[in-house]
């Protein structure tokens, strides 16, 4: 793969002037450039998946330390997007989307990128091993370890499956959460494995997605994503065959896991939309904006509202639906 073995060659900082794109001026790094390196949008909702899996723990740790473990989980999601701004400050250049990083674009020097996310996943391993005990800490340790070096100095510029593969780290945070809130006897353990499984089989289409919209961005920094290495109609075709994987997943939240018919109906009826969204993409013989925008909206969407209610569900039998009678 021509592409893939070209993108592990360094860029060096003329790369940018050569393609074309401005990089911004130095300035003095600030508290929201640090910030920013943890990928805010993204922590929050690892965060949020992470407190999912503690909810269906019915765990007895104190809330206390549920709180601080999920700062644990956020700043370990911090600390791997940070190693990997870090690391990938090359090819950050090059797109459109990512040249003004902080990193990419100087204002925050690249030892101290480093440094800073050294700082944050061994923070975040000791905090998680303390407040949530240490088999939800190796776990997170494992999932750091895993984004960073595997995925982000690996997978990404080698191979077109760095998707597929990667999203395994994305996946973890509801077992983290479970494990860390201490999970009662009678909690189920494929309750957390299934929200992993979500996760893991939805970041593909999701990425994908975004890869179409940011196909001449991955092209010129040389990443052998899927629409780079293999075109459009297939990129197309793979985001609608792994739309339908997500189908399954929505009755076996209620036959396995510990949802209700309600859930599944509902989590039946967002996963059609999603294929709804994937289809219409794929039916189009050349992609608009327009189509794979909507499917990289709604796949957010769909995300947070599968988890959501996932968490109300759990609430709701947990009071046998009693708030619905009157």
């Amino acid at each position: 793969m021509a592409s893939a073995s070209r993108s592990s060659r360094p860029l060096t900082l003329e790369a940018p002037v050569a393609a074309g794109l401005r990089v911004p001026s130095a300035r003095p790094s600030e508290v929201g450039d640090f910030l920013a390196l943890t990928k805010p949008r993204i922590l929050l909702l690892t965060t949020f998946t992470a407190a999912c899996g503690m909810v269906l723990a019915d765990g007895g740790n104190h809330i206390v330390l549920n709180i601080i473990a999920l700062l644990a989980v956020a700043m370990g999601a911090g600390g791997a997007a940070a190693f990997n701004m870090w690391y990938d400050r090359d090819i950050d250049r090059l797109m459109l989307r990512t040249r003004a990083r902080a990193v990419a674009c100087g204002t925050i020097a690249p030892s101290d990128a480093f440094v800073f996310a050294m700082i944050l996943s061994l923070l975040a391993f000791a905090l998680l091993g303390l407040a949530g005990g240490w088999g939800a800490a190796l776990l997170l340790g494992c999932t750091i370890l895993f984004y960073s070096v595997f995925y982000t100095m690996f997978l990404k510029r080698r191979t077109v499956f760095n998707t597929v593969v990667g999203g395994t780290a994305g996946a973890a945070p509801p077992l983290i959460g479970w494990l860390a809130a201490s999970p009662s006897s009678q909690a189920s353990f494929l309750d957390p494995l299934l929200l992993c499984v979500l996760i893991f089989l939805w970041t593909p289409p999701h990425s994908w997605a975004l890869a179409l919209l940011r196909r001449d961005d991955y092209k010129r920094a040389r990443l052998p994503v899927l629409p780079v290495v293999y075109g459009e109609k297939k990129t197309k075709r793979q985001i609608f065959l792994y739309s339908l994987t997500l189908l399954p997943l929505a009755p076996a939240f209620a036959w396995l896991g510990g949802a209700s018919w309600i859930y599944g109906g509902i989590a039946l009826v967002l996963s059609l939309r999603f294929v709804f969204y994937a289809f219409m993409t794929n039916s189009k013989k050349e992609t608009s904006l327009r189509s794979a925008g909507a499917l990289f909206g709604f796949s957010i969407v769909y995300m947070v509202l599968m988890f959501a209610l996932r968490i109300v569900d759990h609430v709701a039998l947990q009071q046998s639906w009693h708030w619905f009678s009157f």
